[in-house]
Order: structure tokens, then C-alpha cells, then sequence
């Protein structure tokens, strides 16, 4: 069995930076693909998705939805603490309308 190859990644910064050194006058993508040990083709797509998409380019991989289960997630606690906050009032509410009437009566 063949071992599997782990593909290259690259951050958006590194490809950003790439992609700006391979538009410096005198340089050419191969010299720049050469200094940065990347393939020629990537920095050639990289260009290319930079043309395209402007600064909305290279959004990261991973799930989309990370985000909303941290906010998913600290809504949860949040929603724990108000309504443990909330029995606490009613308890507390309670205590005091018993102690009221227990003074209204001297």
C-alpha cells in the first residue's frame, strides 16, 4: 500500500504575499514560485482567484458553521445564568412578601 501524500496548505496572508511578489516588477511567477517552494500553478490560480474575487478571496476551508455553534453555545450558558438569576428573584420575591406579612400583622 502506497503512503498518502499530505497536501500543502497555505494561509491567506502567505498566498496574498505571494501573489503581491509575483507582481513586483522583474520578477516572474517562476522566480517567485522558486523562492517560495510553491508549484507555479499555484501561484498562477492564485492570481487568478485574487482578479476574481478581490478582498473576499481565500475565506479559509473548515466548516462555516463554527462560528454559530460558539454563539450557539455561549447563548446556551448565557440562557442557563438568567434563568438561575431568574429563580433566585422569584425565591427572594417570595421570602420577602412572607416577611411583609408577618410585619403588617404588629
Amino acid at each position: 500500500m502506497g503512503r498518502k501524500l499530505k497536501r500543502k496548505s497555505y494561509s491567506r496572508e502567505f498566498k496574498l504575499e505571494a501573489v503581491r511578489l509575483s507582481h513586483e516588477p522583474g520578477k516572474t511567477i517562476a522566480e517567485v514560485a522558486r523562492e517560495l517552494e510553491i508549484r507555479e500553478n499555484d501561484l498562477h490560480e492564485w492570481r487568478c482567484q485574487v482578479t476574481r474575487k478581490g478582498e473576499n478571496v481565500f475565506p479559509g476551508a473548515g466548516p462555516k458553521t463554527s462560528n454559530n455553534k460558539i454563539e450557539i453555545d455561549r447563548l446556551k450558558k448565557e440562557n442557563v445564568r438568567l434563568r438561575e438569576e431568574r429563580d433566585i428573584l422569584k425565591k427572594s420575591l417570595i421570602f420577602f412578601a412572607k416577611d411583609d406579612n408577618k410585619g403588617s400583622n404588629l
